[in-house]
């Protein structure tokens, strides 16, 4: 039997070992090429919605010298093995409707020279490779794109310019999605502080409103009006979602709700925390709050 184990993780280490050269290698190198060499590069994503915005960094770096063209595609179908009954987009990584919420806010990034959904345009640099690479991906998620095309821009400076929203000024801001949820964590104590809205969907808000009192709800045009909400906020809390990749990249005071058997997200610079516990949680929101 131990024989056969040891066979078997062979098997596998020659076939990893076979597509990193044959086909991983290869790309990085292609990637490379292209960075050093092109005026102009054309990148393209499908999604989720938080890795587009997790990819801004590398962008906003290149765009520093480079000009930076953003396609985003439709309705990619997710693998079969890798579906998510709870996932708000089913069976695909973007809906064309999340693209057009996507759109206004991407446009308003004076790093990226156009940004549009994807319609057989001649690509440069796939950054949906990164699902590819021989990695362990419970590395901070935005880090993943580094890897892909060996640039390393500073996490702490912000990476997504947005307005400040005409309401909502000086809120507790909240976008807890259902899925990654921490089961040590009660948002209950929240009920004593004044000014709090929710900002996700309108089933995770009924249900977060059973445990904060004064919830209100919010319901955006666009990303780029949820953005705006965000960088009002006094705090914003959320989970593993795509708030909180939005908070992360303003860099408003923002706390992360991180899951013990998910630690995909890590907050970088200035009034950013992870938490796994609950007096954790209180303590941080009394300090953030009253500072």
């Amino acid at each position: 039997m131990r024989i056969f184990f040891k066979n078997i993780f062979k098997n596998k280490n020659a076939e990893s070992d076979k597509k990193y050269i044959n086909i991983i290698e290869p790309k990085i190198k292609e990637y490379h090429k292209i960075i050093k060499s092109k005026k102009t590069i054309s990148f393209l994503h499908y999604g989720h919605l938080g890795d587009i915005i997790n990819c801004l960094p590398i962008i906003k770096e290149l765009s520093k010298e480079k000009v930076c063209n953003l396609f985003i595609q439709k309705n990619k179908e997710i693998p079969k093995h890798v579906v998510s009954r709870s996932h708000p987009f089913g069976e695909v990584y973007l809906s064309e409707n999340s693209i057009r919420k996507m759109l206004p806010l991407l446009r308003n990034q004076k790093f990226i020279n156009k940004v549009e959904i994807y319609n057989d345009e001649k690509i440069d640099i796939d950054l949906n490779f990164f699902r590819e690479l021989p990695i362990n991906f419970n590395i901070d998620s935005v880090r993943w794109y580094f890897h892909l095309v060996g640039c390393f821009p500073d996490l702490s400076k912000s990476y997504l310019q947005v307005p400040a929203h005409y309401n909502y000024k000086d809120y507790i801001v909240i976008m807890r999605s259902l899925r990654r949820q921490n089961k040590f964590i009660d948002y209950s104590f929240l009920s004593s502080y004044e000014k709090i809205v929710f900002i996700g969907l309108k089933n995770e808000f009924e249900i977060l409103k059973k445990k904060i009192d004064n919830l209100e709800h919010y319901d955006s045009k666009d990303f780029l009006e949820l953005a705006s909400i965000i960088n009002n906020a006094k705090i914003f809390i959320g989970n593993l979602s795509f708030g909180y990749a939005l908070a992360e990249a303003i860099k408003v005071p923002r706390l992360l709700e991180s899951g013990p058997n998910f630690p995909l997200v890590y907050p970088n610079g200035n009034k950013g925390y992870d938490f796994y516990f609950q007096s954790h949680f209180e303590d941080l929101v009394k300090n953030l709050y009253n500072n």
